[in-house]
């Protein structure tokens, strides 16, 4: 038995008061990837975690790269036809998690996925190395195979086809944008009296911001 009970922090760094926040998560969210990826030191700050409700009735949860944000909300690209995609294809609405351990802060965004337009999916892909490019076509992502070295030689023979050729973009893979509907901002603070700011979508596209207990 692993006894875990004497592992604490203190939490120190910072805070998140109303009187400094601005009136959409958008801008805070922007203002806290920034401020991570200045003086934070995270190594993948766009890392997050996407949970979604699986076909089988149980969440499952799984680290991705956001890969772009903006007013209309957080995309991210996968196989739509992995189990990721088939979940976010049957039951749209995902929670996507940063945690941000070197700033002890932590982002929550709840929300509902759709796929992006092919334009910017096809954009994206055009934009990847070739190697992730012929990574995502030799890939069922999700699916069984009999051994590594299965993918390794269908990537080998797939180098063979496609030598001196544009790498065309799958039809199974593409972008994700989620448009949140809520979003907690997490600050560690001293005494486990963390603060914790969220807002919440309103029917007139403004936000409702609250303070919730720790």
């Amino acid at each position: 038995m692993n006894d875990l009970s004497n592992y604490r922090k203190s939490y120190d760094k910072s805070e998140l008061l109303e009187s400094t926040i601005p009136e959409d998560p958008i801008n805070l969210f922007n203002r806290w990837f920034h401020e991570v990826e200045d003086f934070g030191g995270d190594s993948e700050v766009n890392a997050m975690t996407v949970a979604t409700i699986g076909l089988d009735g149980f969440p499952k949860s799984r680290v991705v790269l956001l890969k772009k944000f903006t007013e209309e909300g957080f995309i991210f690209y996968t196989n739509y036809n992995s189990e990721k995609g088939k979940a976010i294809t049957a039951n749209p609405n995902v929670c996507l998690s940063f945690f941000w351990h070197t700033m002890e802060r932590q982002v929550i965004i709840k929300g509902i996925a759709k796929r992006t337009s092919e334009i910017t999916s096809d954009s994206y892909f055009e934009s990847r190395p070739d190697g992730s490019k012929l990574g995502a076509i030799v890939s069922n992502q999700s699916e069984v195979v009999p051994s590594r070295e299965f993918l390794e030689e269908n990537l080998k023979q797939l180098e063979k086809d496609f030598e001196s050729m544009v790498i065309p973009r799958p039809k199974h893979w593409g972008g994700f944008l989620v448009t949140p509907l809520e979003v907690e901002f997490w600050q560690g603070r001293p005494n486990r009296l963390h603060d914790r700011i969220r807002y919440t979508s309103q029917e007139d596209y403004s936000w409702k911001i609250e303070r919730l207990s720790p």
